[in-house]
């Protein structure tokens, strides 16, 4: 129904060439890990045994990407860089029925050369001598010579968006677009053992495998030793529809990170972003993954083209299969099968329940004295607590009875019953709280005016040392010297991104840095604990800090998520019995917190169960209650 608008609708007009060009290249390249991406396939389809690629300020100023392969000569670069032009493609059955090479689109010299610079420099096998060298600025071919180069073809992209400056400020930062890059590269790099791949960022080698067709050496090469070594080979044939073979690597369940940037998935050796292999992937590990982590491997599911739809994304990251749960349970039933033939069973230790041998360290620059752990009977931690002025007084206070582990409620000694005779103690921030007890020795039981409380005593020690760390990082980075460096194992992009923490992770004190063969020394921790770092807290911190980098976040708000996970270790874990007299200290410095309602990560501390909802699940509003006969 017409709402009486009397507006003049506005007139449709066809676009001019340029504008149509633009949206088109922004269909293939919208960064620099785009380019890298069009680059690198169109390499592997030239049939190159090597590929190096170079790039300058995360690729945003400058990327070059070079081959051995075949080559192009004048006329084919002349029409390699119009549009709509391939030498992969015929008819439309070709795009219909699926192919076997990468750059079947034939859209990327020409969209890379819309919006950069662009230099092509190409000798084909067949010629004698000379190459030739084609530039394109804005789409047109702006200069062309022949030139002395090696059989094969050099593409230098310089200025990335110079011509669409809102597209450019739109990038993110180089650490950033350099990780993209990273991904991209490696990813090629698993697919095609055969071919020496290398990486270089700002004049830094990033990695470089040895081409020898050795799936283990490039897993080497690019995720380091630890995860080399856990890595266990995957190799099945299959006759079950349309998959035909699932092979390559999948780590043990112990080695995993927090995202699953490391999970690479390939059908018929193209990269692609397959939902049904990534869930098969995880799937076949069953509970032996936590929730919230993710192995690495290098899945290739090998399938009949027909059965594949390889254009249903513009850049060609995804694809769509004809029966994509046949695939999904072909790939499950044979990671699954390689876990239970390698015997792997995940340790089932709990976490926290042991002290780990500590790092020995020299003399600490800060004069603070350590906080005071433990102290009671075997079996029982108490937290980290500050004397009342009394306690000089009495310095030999009566023992207390020792709490049974046996039992699954621990009730609280000091207080005996529920009619209000004991006043519940007086908080700032907190409701007033009577303490009943402890439930699995990981909740702290309490009742308040409205009802039942229960509280996370790790939560809740967790914002407790998370607000004292961030204090004295606020006031002072003081540094404890390792006498033993200790090595933490990393990635290779993971190795790039911890370069953009450096920053971060000095502000806290911790000095460390990049070593060979995928690992990061560090020398120095911080000293806002107040005690030694054992080895593997250090190594947790670390790993946590490069598995959430994020370098496009601001220098501040990485160091306080850094001071986020470090607070995590040292807090009580759930399965400590707790005295009396530490459940009451932790509320006193629970209240004395800016925000005790949540730990730094943003799960609750305490919650509550109002007294209305324990009367509705006891039926107590049942109605006719008060005049229900006694059995």
């Amino acid at each position: 129904m017409s709402d009486g608008s009397t507006e003049t609708p506005p007139d449709i007009v066809t676009l001019d060439e340029g504008t149509i060009e633009q949206i088109a290249a922004g269909e293939v390249v919208d960064r620099p890990g785009s380019v890298v991406k069009e680059l690198v396939e169109n390499s592997l389809d030239a049939g190159a045994s090597r590929i190096d690629v170079r790039v300058e300020d995360g690729g945003i100023e400058r990327i070059v990407v070079r081959d051995d392969g075949v080559g192009m000569p004048p006329d084919g670069m002349r029409t390699a860089v119009r549009q709509h032009t391939t030498s992969k493609l015929r008819t439309i059955e070709d795009l219909q029925t699926g192919i076997e090479s990468y750059g079947f689109r034939g859209e990327a010299l020409h969209a890379i050369g819309t919006v950069a610079k662009l230099t092509i420099t190409s000798r084909p096998h067949t010629a004698a001598t000379d190459g030739y060298r084609v530039h394109v600025e804005g789409g047109k071919i702006v200069e062309e010579s022949t030139a002395g180069c090696p059989v094969g073809t050099t593409v230098e992209v310089e200025g990335l968006f110079f011509n669409t400056p809102a597209r450019r400020e739109f990038l993110s930062t180089a650490q950033t677009e350099f990780d993209h890059v990273n991904r991209i590269v490696t990813h090629y790099a698993l697919a095609n053992p055969g071919v020496a791949v290398s990486l270089t960022h700002d004049g830094r080698d990033v990695f470089q495998t040895d081409g020898r067709g050795n799936l283990p050496a490039a897993l080497l090469a690019v995720y380091g030793r630890e995860v080399a070594e856990s890595m266990l080979h995957v190799d099945t044939p299959s006759d079950a529809g349309p998959v035909e073979r699932v092979h390559g690597y999948v780590s043990d369940p112990e080695v995993t990170r927090s995202r699953p940037r490391f999970l690479s998935t390939f059908v018929n050796g193209r990269f692609v972003r397959a939902k049904p292999i990534r869930d098969a992937i995880i799937a076949a590990y069953g509970n032996q993954l936590a929730p919230d982590r993710y192995p690495f491997a290098v899945i290739d599911c090998e399938l009949d083209p027909a059965a594949i739809d390889v254009n249903v994304h513009p850049r060609k990251l995804e694809v769509r299969f004809d029966d994509p749960d046949a695939v999904e349970t072909v790939v499950e039933t044979a990671i699954a099968a390689t876990l239970s033939e390698a015997g792997i069973i995940r340790s089932t230790a709990p976490r926290g329940t042991g002290r780990p041998a500590e790092t020995d360290v020299s003399p600490s620059e800060s004069e603070a004295e350590p906080l005071e752990r433990g102290g009671g009977d075997a079996g029982t931690t108490s937290i980290p607590r500050t004397e009342s002025p009394t306690s000089s007084a009495d310095p030999t206070p009566s023992p207390r009875p020792r709490p049974d582990p046996s039992r699954k409620f621990s009730p609280s000694l000091d207080q005996e019953t529920l009619d209000g005779s004991e006043p519940a103690p007086s908080y700032e921030r907190l409701p007033p709280l009577r303490v009943l007890g402890q439930l699995h020795e990981t909740f702290v039981v309490a009742e308040d005016p409205e009802g039942l409380v229960l509280i996370d005593q790790h939560a809740a020690d967790e914002r407790i040392t998370y607000e004292q760390l961030r204090a004295r990082v606020d006031d002072t980075a003081d540094r404890q010297e390792l006498m033993d460096p200790v090595s933490v194992s990393v990635t290779t992009s993971e190795a790039a991104l911890f370069r953009g923490l450096e920053r971060a992770l000095s502000t806290l004190g911790f000095v460390a840095e990049v070593a060979e063969e995928g690992t990061v020394e560090v020398t120095a921790v911080p000293a806002i604990l107040d005690r030694p770092m054992a080895p593997t807290v250090i190594r947790d911190a670390i790993n946590a800090a490069v598995d959430d980098a994020d370098p496009a976040q601001p220098i501040d708000a990485i160091a306080d998520e850094l001071t986020a996970d470090l607070a995590c270790h040292p807090s009580i874990k759930g399965g400590t019995i707790l005295s009396d007299g530490s459940i009451v200290d932790l509320l006193e410095r629970l209240d004395a917190c800016e925000n005790p309602y949540a730990c730094p990560h943003g799960r609750p501390v305490l919650i509550r169960i109002d007294e209305d909802e324990l009367a509705e699940r006891f039926e107590r509003t049942y109605p006719g209650h008060a005049e229900r006969r006694r059995d």
